[in-house]
């Protein structure tokens, strides 16, 4: 179909959107069946008395995570791509749940900060003890970006003594290679003293789903336009003979030799279209 140039525009947003979306939910979904079934942690999902502890529960988090944000994507990229407007009706419901669901979370975030601070230091301090019990290089690889992230340094933030610096970032300075910052006590401050700034994260990822809302609304009003405006026929000498059809020629019925027991002949008189060119 015929899209304008608005329409145009957003379904290459769409493209883009759905594919860093599409990134990020394969490694939220990766990192957490990895988690989940990997064989040094799947003994921690059979111990009915961890099945509520931070670790169980932000695992479970990056599987349903994940999952939703690849089944947003196949909607999206499948409307888009092949400009079907259900697959981006159903596309921009789920984009409004997405939002929502930011949306309070980062709220949830900000009123209770000491509470979601202090689980995320549990989640933290579980993943360091796993790696140091088995080194599984899944957790190793989510300690190393979360040290990256946060600049910290394990949990006691001394790279001499810590057992994982491996894991660690390099040293801004002097002293940074004697003392870093340990990471439960970067976690606590981020959630303590830049609740505001984690609920504008949030938030932020709010407005972003809000703007691929925004462009899957106008590219199915765009394609919506189209299939619904007048198709035209360019006239030529082959097509309107074909709309105008000459009007039928009387027939002429020999009845010559009426004794012989033969089916009457037809002849049709010849027309200005049925005569041959040389």
């Amino acid at each position: 179909m015929a899209l304008d140039g608005c329409g145009l525009f957003c379904k290459y947003i769409l493209f883009i959107f759905n594919l860093i979306f599409a990134v990020v939910g394969m490694v939220f979904l990766g990192l957490g069946l990895w988690l989940r079934f990997s064989a040094n942690t799947r003994g921690i999902f059979e111990i009915d008395a961890l099945n509520s502890s931070a670790f169980v529960m932000g695992v479970t988090v990056l599987i349903a995570l994940g999952a939703v944000m690849l089944i947003v994507v196949a909607f999206g990229d499948y409307g888009a791509c092949n400009e079907k407007r259900c697959a981006l009706q159903v596309f921009s419901v789920l984009l409004v749940i997405l939002a929502a669901a930011e949306v309070t979370v980062g709220v949830l975030a900000y009123s209770r900060s000491d509470e979601v601070g202090a689980q995320i230091v549990e989640f933290y301090s579980s993943m360091y003890a796993l790696y140091l019990n088995n080194g599984d290089p899944a957790i190793g690889i989510t300690l190393t970006f979360t040290h990256k992230m946060l600049h910290c340094c394990g949990v006691t933030g001394i790279p001499v003594l810590e057992l994982a610096k491996q894991t660690c970032p390099s040293p801004d300075g002097i002293l940074e290679h004697l003392v870093m910052p340990n990471c439960p006590g970067i976690i606590l401050d981020v959630f303590n003293r830049k609740a505001p700034l984690v609920m504008g994260i949030f938030i932020g990822t709010g407005a972003l789903l809000s703007i691929a809302l925004i462009c899957s609304a106008i590219l199915s009003k765009s394609l919506r336009i189209s299939t619904s405006a007048p198709q035209y026929i360019i006239l030529s000498p082959s097509t309107a003979a074909l709309v105008n059809p000459p009007p039928p020629q009387p027939e002429f019925v020999s009845t010559s030799y009426p004794h012989l027991d033969q089916d009457p002949v037809v002849f049709t008189p010849l027309t200005v279209a049925n005569i041959p060119v040389a």
